[in-house]
């Protein structure tokens, strides 16, 4: 079977078809991330130097001081685990220290490193991290203490099992999508092009959506991949100023991808598809 070209595809259960296409030039709009997380009438909320959790009256329970700025929040169990940013530049450039905290009194469990976390069930937690000789992953548990680790990074996806979307920023990237398995063990799936994909999504039945370079790939549980829609009039952007995003809303996906201006790294050329979703015939 060919494989699918511009327009449309489709991979396991699901079709995909580009519905619209616009380019336009000018800065590059980063998303907002939201610093925070919820659960069972309790919110955690993070500013500068300080981690904060909330209950719905409003009332303040707790409140932990730090150093850097958090950039992401992650809840399991009884446990919160915060990654922050350095204030100053540092021997880890702009790593901070990622925090361990009581989700009943915030008192702090464990100092770690990585800059990158997921949660797990019980309290436990992947944090990882790449560069400086590390392409690792790590599981710690509520305890702060090291229970797993393995030679993969990137963008961890959390259900009945762990997958990764590696970035390592090398080019010619090795980068993989793969399966994380007890004992250190790495299942490898479909190799990438891109060293830096986005944060890919995950549909409800657990496929992955992966932008790798000009082409939207799925990744199915058992990490078989296959191209849904190839992008064109697009370079596979490869370079450190090259951005790309992944955004859904409903049946649509939204896949942006910015080719920064020779001469003015500022502006992009801001290329903008968007694609119509939906499950195809499995088997088929």
């Amino acid at each position: 079977m060919a494989e699918p070209g511009v327009g449309a595809g489709k991979t396991g259960g699901w079709r995909a078809e580009i519905v619209e296409r616009r380019q336009s030039v000018g800065p590059w709009r980063f998303s907002a991330r939201e610093v925070s997380a919820r659960r069972d009438g309790l919110r955690i909320e993070t500013a500068v130097g300080s981690v904060t959790c909330v209950d719905d009256s409003g009332h303040a329970r707790w409140t932990h001081r730090c150093a850097g700025r958090p950039n992401a929040v992650h809840l399991s169990g009884d446990r919160v685990l915060v990654t922050t940013d350095s204030l100053e530049y540092t021997a880890w450039g702009m790593l901070g220290p990622a925090l361990l905290l009581d989700l009943a009194d915030g008192r702090l469990v464990a100092e770690l490193r990585g800059a990158r976390g997921a949660a797990r069930g019980g309290g436990r937690f992947l944090l990882g991290l790449e560069g400086y000789d590390f392409f690792d992953t790590w599981e710690y548990d509520r305890d702060g203490d090291r229970t797993d680790t393995w030679r993969a990074y990137g963008h961890y996806v959390v259900g009945t099992g762990v997958r990764v979307v590696e970035a390592d920023r090398n080019l010619p990237t090795k980068g993989r999508v793969v399966r994380l398995l007890p004992g250190g063990e790495i299942v490898p799936g479909p190799p990438l092009s891109d060293p830096q994909p986005p944060e890919p999504l995950v549909l409800r039945d657990g496929t992955i959506l992966v932008l790798d370079g000009a082409r939207l790939q799925s990744v199915d549980r058992g990490l078989h991949g296959r191209t849904l829609v190839a992008l064109d009039h697009v370079a596979a952007p490869s370079g450190a100023h090259a951005m790309r995003s992944l955004r859904r809303t409903g049946d649509r996906v939204t896949v942006t991808i910015g080719e920064p201006l020779a001469g003015d790294p500022a502006r992009f050329t801001i290329h903008t598809w968007t694609i119509a979703l939906r499950p195809g015939i499995t088997g088929s």
